[in-house]
């Protein structure tokens, strides 16, 4: 499933079925059946799912918790994740069944991984803020950012590799090695624009510029 292939109407329909997900799951510690009515949603997806708590107008990570691979249908992943993120995600004590009212839900719909070709500064080219998530893998150890985070901290390339290498525990010039392998992959993130609010589609390139001209 690429990402590209998800309309409006659709996100926002993940996006319900996420937070339904986690309800069910607090309330009756079971799956929620996932809608059987569009076949898109029945091929093989990956997806990431965010949830942020909301406080006088402003947002702070609350979870955040998906997966890289389609290893199967992207409604059940969906399910998966949200419920991962609400509580398994070892940052944060899991999400209680008050909370609802005051978090918000985001869905990534995940591309396909690529391995980028080169080494070091070789890297910088293939890679776009606003755009691309990166995956860093060295041996046992993977780190992934979502392509999310640069834009949210303003960061410029060789930051997001360096963060990126932090989040695999390996040191902050890892994406200088050769044996070190970096991935991009492309996402539509869908978020409520409130706690169980109307569903928009990111535009992140746009909120990169806005955001972080402001800070140049």
């Amino acid at each position: 499933m690429d990402p590209d292939e998800i309309t409006l109407e659709e996100g926002a329909e993940l996006v319900r079925l996420a937070r339904s997900a986690v309800e069910k799951y607090l309330s009756e510690g079971k799956e929620v059946s996932p809608p059987a009515d569009r076949d898109k949603f029945r091929r093989p997806g990956a997806s990431f799912v965010t949830i942020m708590s909301v406080s006088n107008g402003r947002e702070e990570l609350r979870g955040c918790i998906g997966y890289t691979r389609a290893f199967e249908p992207l409604h059940v992943n969906v399910v998966h994740a949200a419920i991962a993120a609400a509580t398994q995600d070892p940052r944060f004590p899991p999400l209680s069944l008050s909370e609802l009212d005051r978090v918000v839900f985001e869905v990534s719909i995940l591309s396909k991984p690529e391995l980028l070709e080169g080494v070091g500064r070789d890297l910088f080219g293939q890679i776009v803020i606003g755009r691309d998530g990166l995956i860093v893998e060295s041996g046992y150890y993977t780190g992934l950012l979502l392509p999310e985070v640069p834009v949210e901290y303003c960061w410029d390339k060789e930051t997001f590799l360096s963060e990126t290498c932090l989040k695999a525990y390996l040191p902050p010039d890892c994406w200088m090695e050769r044996d070190v392998h970096v991935y991009r992959f492309r996402t539509k993130a869908f978020k409520e624009e409130k706690p169980k609010g109307k569903v928009f589609e990111r535009d992140l390139h746009k909120e990169y510029v806005e955001r972080c001209s402001k800070k140049a």
